[in-house]
C-alpha cells in the first residue's frame, strides 16, 4: 500500500467513525420525537439521512 492510499485510508475510517455519530444523532432525535408523541419523523431526519448517504459515497470513492 503507498503512503498515498494510507492517507486515504485513514481518511476513509475518519469518515465512518462521524457516520456512526450521525446514525447516533438521527437515532437520538427519532426517540426523543416517538416520546413526544411525533407521528412524523423530525425536520432534521432528512438532513442527516443526506449527509450519510454524503459521507458513504465519499468513502467508497477514497477506498476506490
Amino acid at each position: 500500500m503507498t503512503e498515498r492510499s494510507e492517507h486515504y485510508e485513514r481518511i476513509a475510517d475518519q469518515l465512518e467513525t462521524i457516520v456512526a455519530d450521525l446514525d447516533e444523532i438521527a437515532f437520538d432525535e427519532l426517540r426523543l420525537a416517538a416520546a413526544e408523541g411525533a407521528t412524523e419523523r423530525p425536520p432534521s431526519d432528512k438532513r442527516l439521512t443526506a449527509a450519510r448517504r454524503s459521507l458513504e459515497k465519499a468513502i467508497h470513492l477514497l477506498r476506490q
